[in-house]
């Protein structure tokens, strides 16, 4: 614990060093010619003594004032997407940085969000995340440029702004392989409707891995529905009443495999047995509590917003160059959760 009556000159003097040594060590002055030893010795005082740097001094010093903005849009309603949220509020407390959270719209203004961006540098934030629920490309407020930023699972339209997202096509690969690995040859896919990245990205995961295992990806059976329970739903029974019936789903997120889970049971198909499904998402409110568990991909949310705080900081503390990263976004990959729906085909 931060003890407030312990001063700098007591920690120099516990270390047997200068204030200056202590004022370099604790505030990682790059430019310092410090030995390791000498550096080990006075953080163990400062450590020893609880002595905590005085924040309104460290930012009237370097004119920051350890605070990150983080605009959210509609992701701190959203259980699993949330997630980037925590890995971001993680990553920037090991930093010694603090998280101002915004919640806004996808679907507000573009006036409304300019209010939200300027709402945080009021507050002098160091530098702003900017989080969407799902991968896409967003215009982005006219003043996020004002101080460092990073995008977190969206593209900008203008590309002028680093940016990470999430590998879709690298998930539907590890998705279709899965079931290739289990023996299918007849696997369709459950697509969304939506135009966005990863509508476009996961169909083409899909065919092109089956076309990799000789089979006709151009010519495998993709329905198309809202990314909804309902629409799961409806797409496969769309499917399962083909006569060339495929024996594995490939859905686009865990709510459509969840309403493909009851068309099969409508139709009288067991998973495994006859079907075998897997999910994209990996909500953890559908995906482990479905009978049986349902195989599928996890999104990296967590892993993006600890990404995006990091390098943040790192752009706030002159060790990195956003504007450089900016020419293309980071791909984090999406790892398959493989749980009991996928088996063999039926003979």
């Amino acid at each position: 614990m931060t003890n407030r009556s312990v001063g700098i000159k007591e920690v120099a003097v516990a270390a047997g060093v200068s204030v200056t040594t202590v004022s370099h060590v604790l505030n990682d002055v790059s430019y310092a010619r410090i030995s390791a030893e000498t550096r080990d010795k006075v953080k163990s005082a400062a450590e020893h003594l609880g002595y905590g740097p005085n924040r309104l001094a460290q930012a009237l010093r370097t004119q920051r004032t350890g605070m990150l903005g983080l605009v959210s849009e509609d992701i701190a309603t959203t259980p699993h997407a949330g997630r980037i949220i925590l890995g971001a509020d993680e990553a920037a407390r090991a930093r010694g940085y603090n998280l101002m959270i915004i919640n806004t719209s996808g679907s507000a203004s573009p006036e409304s969000r300019d209010a939200d961006v300027e709402a945080l540098l009021e507050r002098r934030v160091d530098g702003i995340l900017y989080a969407t629920m799902y991968h896409r490309h967003v215009q982005l407020p006219v003043n996020l440029g004002s101080v460092p930023a990073v995008l977190v699972d969206s593209v900008s339209t203008s590309g002028s702004i680093t940016a990470v997202v999430p590998d879709e096509e690298g998930g539907a690969r590890a998705a279709v392989e899965i079931l290739l690995a289990a023996g299918h040859t007849r696997i369709g896919f459950l697509n969304n409707t939506d135009d966005v990245p990863a509508t476009r990205d996961r169909l083409h995961g899909f065919r092109a891995t089956l076309t990799e295992a000789g089979l006709d990806g151009d010519a495998a059976p993709v329905e198309s529905e809202l990314s909804e329970v309902q629409g799961g739903y409806e797409a496969a029974r769309r499917m399962l009443g083909r006569d060339d019936r495929p024996t594995g789903l490939f859905c686009y997120n865990d709510r459509m495999a969840m309403g493909a889970y009851r068309a099969a049971a409508e139709l009288g198909l067991s998973i495994p047995g006859d079907l075998s499904v897997v999910g994209f998402d990996d909500q953890e409110l559908i995906a482990a509590n479905l009978y049986p568990g349902l195989t599928t991909v996890a999104l990296p949310h967590y892993e993006m917003g600890a990404w995006a705080a990091e390098n943040l900081i790192d752009a706030i503390e002159g060790k990195t160059d956003l504007a450089l990263m900016a020419l293309h976004p980071t791909i984090l990959d999406c790892p398959l959760v493989a749980r009991d729906s996928v088996a063999a085909p039926p003979p």
